[in-house]
């Protein structure tokens, strides 16, 4: 396995599948004997990430223009 320019390494496909290493997983690289281990990050499932848990929680429908005249002052 090559790594890139960038640091980046492809992680085999039979090896995500197994460990449930999904787009987006978080792991971790753990130095331990001279060697590095690539380890799956647990994380609550039930906290989703940032973006996706504020996502859709304005109520009020305003147009753009509205909401900046709101943060402009130009009531």
């Amino acid at each position: 396995m090559r790594v890139t320019t960038k640091g980046q390494v492809t992680i085999p496909q039979h090896i995500r599948e197994k460990m449930g290493i999904t787009p987006h997983a978080e792991v971790d690289f753990i130095e331990e004997d001279g060697r590095v281990i690539l380890v799956k990050r647990d994380r609550d499932a039930s906290v989703p990430p940032t973006f996706r848990r504020v996502r859709g929680v304005a109520t009020i429908r305003m147009s753009t223009d509205e909401i900046m005249a709101l943060t402009r002052g130009d009531q």
